[in-house]
């Protein structure tokens, strides 16, 4: 017998064996005294919120880090003049990244100012008792 088919009966036979060995009635998930405790709070518009927080927060990072990268290459380019062209490139495309980011931050603040959608609103509370 092949080694793919021996792992294609393991991972099946685990896969069908395991909601056997685990009761999803007797493990609690949540606990009672959270806020929780009920699913149907759990809302869509949370999910695409956080999504759009995460996506421009990673755009922004990756930006910054591609500026930090265009001057690390432009200090190791010493007097190559292509070595030097490129990393300036890699600067102005960093800055005009860096641009858009700050540019939908803005666009979505004034989304909410005017007509009252929260998509960028982080809330920090304190976690614990």
């Amino acid at each position: 017998m092949s080694k793919f088919i021996r792992l294609l009966i393991a991972f099946l036979s685990a896969a069908l064996l395991f909601p056997l060995l685990v009761s999803a009635d007797v493990i609690n998930f949540v606990d009672p005294n959270s806020p929780y405790v009920n699913i149907t709070k759990l809302l869509p518009s949370n999910y695409v919120k956080t999504a759009i927080e995460i996506l421009i927060g990673g755009a922004g990072v990756l930006s910054f880090l591609y500026l930090l990268l265009g001057g690390v290459q432009w200090i190791t380019a010493g007097s190559d003049k292509d070595a030097v062209e490129k990393s300036r490139k890699k600067i102005i495309n960093a800055l005009i990244g860096l641009a858009l980011v700050f540019s939908v931050y803005a666009i979505l603040f004034v989304v909410r100012a005017l007509f009252g959608i929260d998509l960028i609103g982080i809330n920090i509370t304190r976690f614990g008792t």
